[in-house]
């Protein structure tokens, strides 16, 4: 936020659980307040548990549906009325939907779920020039995804054609080509940011 501030921009941090609809409510009244309106919904918060299918707790289960797709639906929700004109909408999948891993059937499921809201939102918002698209990254270098992935990641690594994990920054440049002026034309669109892994 400092960094925002000391380059001439305003900025403001807002606690929330987004699977709580109150906090999501919240989060746009308070982005409402300081800035006028909201422009740009990036839907990147989630959570990542693997297990086996056999093994996946229904509190695991309960947990990734409430945070990953329950979440960015009300999310969606309060965008779908709240945001203005010629706005844009960023959803967080995975390229994991495509690459069907053993582990992740509860965290794939979640990502699919956004896949389809994505592709049905954009149909429903272009009326009001607003543009609804997802990013599904490949394994990028974060604190999720080492926790989830706690064994051995090189083999990971060698099936991206580029040889390496991704990086938050190759992310962030996606996601700023979506919401600005370039991205306009882009509308329903998945972009797998994954270094070529699927």
């Amino acid at each position: 936020m400092a960094k925002i501030k000391a380059a001439g921009g305003a900025a403001i941090a807002v606690k929330a659980d987004i699977s709580k609809l109150a906090d999501v409510r919240a989060l746009f009244d308070a982005a409402e307040t300081a800035f006028g309106g909201v422009d740009v919904l990036v839907n990147n918060a989630g959570i990542m548990k693997v297990a086996p299918l056999a093994q996946t707790t229904d509190e695991v289960w309960d947990q990734t549906i409430a945070v990953n797709l329950t979440g960015t639906f009300y999310a969606l929700r309060e965008a779908a009325k709240r945001l203005r004109e010629d706005g844009r909408i960023v959803n967080f999948s995975t390229s994991v939907v495509g690459l069907y891993q053993p582990t992740y059937a509860a965290y794939a499921a979640t990502k699919a779920g956004i896949e389809a809201i994505t592709h049905i939102l954009s149909k429903e918002l272009g009326v009001r020039r607003i543009t609804v698209n997802a990013i599904a990254p490949g394994p990028v270098n974060t604190e999720l995804f080492h926790n989830a992935n706690q064994h051995d990641i090189s083999p990971i690594i060698d099936r991206t054609p580029l040889h390496r994990l991704g990086e938050p920054d190759d992310i962030a440049r996606a996601i700023s080509f979506l919401v600005g002026p370039d991205g306009g034309w882009i509308n329903g669109q998945i972009l797998r940011a994954n270094g070529g892994i699927i």
